[in-house]
């Protein structure tokens, strides 16, 4: 997902995409472990995307308190 794609979702979106994302990292780390995973490199690309939508909730979180003082 790109970051134009994750910046038209709302807030809600974003934190059950990130949940669901934080399980899919689970369950590759354990398939990692087992020897079973087949792209190693999406464990590299769902952290990536992990880290693009906390930084946009944290900056609508502090684009809101600006606001609001």
């Amino acid at each position: 997902m790109k970051t134009k794609e994750i910046r038209e979702l709302s807030s809600e979106e974003l934190a059950t995409r990130k949940r669901e994302l934080r399980q899919e990292s689970f369950n590759l780390r354990l398939q990692q472990q087992s020897g079973q995973m087949e792209r190693p490199s999406r464990v590299k690309d769902i952290r990536k995307e992990v880290a693009r939508i906390e930084t946009i909730l944290s900056e609508r979180t502090n684009k809101a308190k600006t606001a609001a003082a």
